[in-house]
């Protein structure tokens, strides 16, 4: 042994080779252990999408079908649940097929505006039609099938109109090929309104059809 061996001690054996051993067994034990809970590794990132909605927005009356009273109907109205529309079915009492449709839009109303039940807030449901909210028939002059809302419906919050206009759309006599004709306390001329796949599932825009001509 040298001098300088004995004044700084032996040199030690490298342990490089035994670390990498050891640092390679950590890497196979942990992914055989993912590989027996089903996990597949992955080195890039992975865009799962938004994340899904809590919210069921299908009530458990849903399921039942209870016929309606004789002078009552079946009708399905729109609701806000996850930002988006959903129809519920609702029974009003009226016989659809000897109203005037003034009587249908005023009930389609009255569902709209009423709080929805505690298994609706459940599912997630909700409205935003304001309840002071009035509906009455066209005026002289006005295309057939007008009706005429207490506010101006561009003044509405644009969930409250998309409500409006799909609910009454999709119910006979109000709507036609998904549009109807809406128009508000003022002098302006009526407007054409659309219930969309695009409406229903983004409430806050609802095109228009533009102003109709009065005669």
């Amino acid at each position: 042994m040298t001098r300088s061996e004995r004044a700084y001690g032996a040199p030690r054996r490298s342990r490089g080779p035994r670390r990498a051993l050891a640092a390679l067994a950590a890497v196979v034990a942990g992914a055989a252990l993912a590989t027996g809970c089903g996990i597949r590794s992955t080195s890039v990132p992975v865009d799962a999408g938004a994340a899904p909605s809590r919210m069921p927005c299908r009530t458990a009356s849903a399921e039942a079908t209870t016929p309606p009273l004789p002078e009552s109907v079946a009708v399905r109205v729109y609701l806000v649940c996850a930002s988006q529309l959903v129809t519920v079915e609702r029974t009003v009492e009226i016989d659809e097929s000897r109203s005037a449709p003034l009587l249908v839009a005023q009930a389609l109303l009255g569902e709209l505006q009423r709080e929805p039940d505690s298994d609706e807030r459940r599912a997630g449901f909700s409205t935003d039609v304001p309840t002071g909210l009035r509906v009455s028939d066209a005026r002289e002059g006005d295309p057939d099938g007008t009706l005429r809302l207490s506010e101006q419906p561009d003044d509405l919050p644009a969930e409250a109109l998309a409500q409006v206009v799909c609910s009454y759309a999709d119910n006979e006599p109000l709507g036609s090929r998904g549009s109807v004709l809406l128009g508000g306390p003022g002098k302006y001329a009526p407007r054409g309104y659309l219930c969309t796949s695009e409406t229903k599932s983004r409430p806050g825009e609802v095109p228009t059809l533009g102003a109709v001509e009065l005669s």
